[in-house]
């Protein structure tokens, strides 16, 4: 019997208009454009402002963008998912609303939220349902509106994150192209770390409640730049050694956007020259759901069919992983 991969096909991205530079942010806390790219790589962000609009706005876009340049019927869609930390609402489906928008009337739809991690996540859920032979296309979206959650008098968190979406539709492969491995880890006593306190089942939000510090993000920064270090180059190099890949056999890293040293660290720790790594960084920020479709969005058309891709994340959770991907087009 001939085994069934999941491939990615098709790929889309949405990028808000308004730029958020550093020199902007000069003007609104205590920083500089200098010491924002040594520390981040970061120089702009992009911020979707327009009152109203959420994530499952950016994530219909980035979709539109999928189905106009692959031609694909919407109906021919079985399942959509949207990977995202920022949802549209606390009780709602934001990928149920985007799946009936973009016209896949055919597809059940799920969110799923494993911050920074989710859309690596993602990839890991939906080859499921595409290995089991009872789906044919799925649609995988990342899209995060952080600007909804970042305290822009808090220099610590407001210089890395933006918004953004990507999409992937994945497929049934039978010629040995699409996902081969995956390596995947959580540490739930990570969470105090990487957070937003309020808003939650915990600590929900009361009538005459203001926004305060724990309604944004809050970042332990050297913790969580030390184990996304340590974990993201270590996932790594195992999903090379479980599959006996050289560096010489890796034609792309695809890493998650969240800080230029980490992703450098990664890189040097597999042996992968910066030629191989992709980085999208300085434009756009940390995205959270959204860096690693963005990457492939971008990177499109120097990718090759066969080529040997490593999918590395680390997040809030804490959660990160590693995935290997044979490129189908």
């Amino acid at each position: 019997m001939t085994k069934i991969t999941a491939a990615i096909t098709a790929v889309g991205k949405y990028l808000p208009d308004y730029v958020l530079s550093n020199k902007v942010l000069e003007t609104m806390v205590d920083t500089n454009d200098e010491w924002i790219v040594t520390r981040t790589g970061i120089s702009e962000r992009r911020i979707l402002k327009e009152e109203g609009k959420g994530t499952s706005f950016m994530a219909i876009k980035a979709s539109e963008d999928l189905i106009q340049k692959s031609q694909i019927d919407p109906k021919e869609i079985d399942l959509v998912v949207v990977c995202t930390a920022t949802p549209d609402m606390q009780a709602a489906s934001t990928a149920a609303f985007v799946a009936s928008s973009i016209g896949a009337s055919n597809a059940f739809a799920f969110d799923m939220d494993a911050a920074c991690s989710s859309f690596l996540f993602g990839m890991s859920v939906v080859s499921g349902y595409i290995e089991s032979g009872k789906y044919k296309k799925v649609l995988l979206i990342g899209g995060d509106k952080n600007s909804s959650m970042i305290n822009y008098k808090d220099r610590a968190t407001c210089i890395i994150f933006g918004d953004g979406a990507g999409a992937v539709l994945f497929e049934a492969n039978t010629e040995g192209n699409g996902i081969q491995d995956e390596y995947l880890r959580t540490d739930g006593s990570g969470r105090d770390f990487l957070r937003v306190k309020k808003g939650g089942s915990s600590y929900p939000f009361q009538i005459g409640d203001v926004h305060d510090e724990e309604s944004f993000v809050f970042q332990e920064g050297r913790t969580v730049f030390k184990n996304a270090v340590f974990n993201m180059a270590d996932v790594s190099e195992k999903i090379l050694e479980r599959n006996n890949l050289t560096k010489d056999d890796v034609a792309w890293l695809a890493a998650h956007q969240a800080n230029k040293r980490i992703i450098d660290a990664t890189a040097q720790r597999v042996g992968l020259d910066d030629s191989k790594v992709m980085m999208n960084i300085a434009k756009y920020g940390n995205t959270t759901s959204a860096t690693l479709p963005l990457l492939l969005a971008d990177y499109e058309n120097k990718l090759k069919k066969g080529d040997n891709i490593i999918f590395a994340a680390f997040g809030g959770g804490f959660s990160w992983g590693a995935i290997y991907l044979k490129w189908a087009y």
